[in-house]
């Protein structure tokens, strides 16, 4: 039975480009022929409101709602809270009302396992379900890396992004020996960057001296560009608002990318059960 790879973007750092990876990376597998679910699980909303839903306080059903069953033991509605965009990418939207499961999960049995019991039943329906986290490390954000299969970590090409990777990768290695096991750090996606620029490269040169032994660094690099934030603004992906920009190209490239490392990964479990 096809199961979805469910992968966390994560950065405790604000500023990084989590949501703009989300929306693009996932619009990009959703035009490489691939059924994508995007859940937003940051109480600011920005994934919902970067994909057209300007009024979160309108929705019937968030993640809250859901979050709130799962809790409760009751049955969860979470193919009625889903959304669907017009470039074929689905939502589980976000409210402020997550920013109060922070204190509801204190007090809850299994509290790092709710996020995943509410998505167990979509990835069924789904190749991948992207977890946009929230810029914290924070029960909420605890709670996307359990359910999750690996984590993208996107990096800003700014010294003080990268300074602040150290204490992310050791929470994410915390997480992998006390709750979730089969988790890993799928990659680093250098986010919003002047190729032009000496800071770039001395950030990038660091990363991959640090961090290149250990991690996958991402071969492509996301530009900045004005055009990238504006479409947030508008409720698009990349792809539509600025088809065949340097933005768009290097989010094509990067989404293949990750497909790639997806099918190696699969081929090799596939090789690991037949032995």
């Amino acid at each position: 039975m096809k199961e979805a790879k469910v992968f966390s973007l994560c950065n405790q750092k604000g500023g990084t480009g989590k949501t703009g990876v989300s929306v693009n990376l996932g619009v990009g597998l959703v035009n490489q022929g691939k059924k994508v679910l995007a859940v937003d699980s940051d109480p600011q909303g920005d994934l919902t409101t970067s994909l057209g839903w300007r009024d979160s306080e309108q929705l019937n059903i968030t993640l809250a709602t859901l979050m709130k069953e799962a809790i409760m033991e009751e049955p969860i509605h979470t193919k009625e809270a889903i959304l669907h965009h017009p470039e074929g990418i689905d939502l589980l939207p976000a409210d402020l009302e997550l920013s109060a499961m922070e204190m509801s999960l204190v007090t809850t049995m299994s509290r790092e396992y709710v996020l995943k019991r509410v998505i167990q039943d979509l990835k069924q329906d789904y190749d991948y379900i992207l977890i946009d986290t929230a810029p914290s490390l924070g029960m909420i954000t605890i709670n996307a890396l359990a359910a999750a299969d690996g984590t993208i970590i996107p990096v800003q090409a700014q010294f003080l992004s990268a300074k602040g990777m150290t204490e992310l990768v050791k929470t994410i290695g915390k997480i992998k020996r006390q709750i979730n096991p089969s988790l890993e750090i799928e990659g680093i996606i250098l986010t919003m960057a002047d190729v032009r620029t000496n800071m770039t490269k001395t950030v990038a040169e660091t990363i991959r001296e640090q961090y290149g032994s250990a991690l996958k660094i991402y071969r492509n690099v996301i530009p900045f560009a004005i055009a990238a934030a504006e479409t947030s603004a508008e409720g698009k992906s990349i792809y539509t608002h600025a088809k065949g920009s340097k933005v768009a190209k290097a989010y094509e490239a990067f989404t293949k990318e990750v497909l790639q490392n997806a099918e190696k990964q699969r081929t090799q479990a596939r090789s690991a059960q037949c032995r």
